[in-house]
């Protein structure tokens, strides 16, 4: 997969195509930050792309924050939709989860909380066409 990268998919298989492909791009340190309106499919794709990584108990962390997944890689998966104040974040150690470097972390409704975010990313934007289809970006910031 070459960055940026951008395509329309019609099904919830070609989501789950392309999130496995993006899921071999992934090393331990990645940050994955989803972007989209409420229902674009963002744990969907979350979901998918650790599936491809082995590990199959993925749920949305939009009540507990952040959900930690093992299986011979470490995930991080958080969402910001309930966070009202940055300070939430340093509550719960944000930062120390993105200093590990040993881990794979996917925040979902990133755009929520920019300034606490490092420069370097890949940003996943999803985007409704109909009630089916979806165009999915994806870019790479170095």
């Amino acid at each position: 997969m070459e960055f940026p990268f951008k395509k329309n998919v019609c099904t919830e298989a070609e989501t789950v195509l392309l999130a496995e492909e993006f899921a071999l791009a992934l090393k331990p340190g990645d940050l994955i930050l989803l972007n989209g309106d409420l229902g674009t499919g963002k744990t969907f794709f979350v979901k998918s792309a650790c599936a491809r990584l082995g590990i199959e108990n993925v749920s949305s962390p939009s009540f507990a924050i952040v959900n930690e997944y093992r299986n011979g890689r470490k995930i991080f998966h958080f969402d910001f939709y309930r966070i009202k104040k940055i300070e939430e974040l340093h509550d719960i150690g944000f930062e120390d989860y993105l200093l590990s470097g040993d881990a794979v972390v996917f925040i979902e409704w990133a755009d929520m909380f920019p300034d606490i975010l490092p420069q370097n990313h890949y940003t996943v934007l999803l985007k409704f066409i109909d009630s089916t289809s979806r165009e999915i970006s994806i870019i790479k910031h170095e």
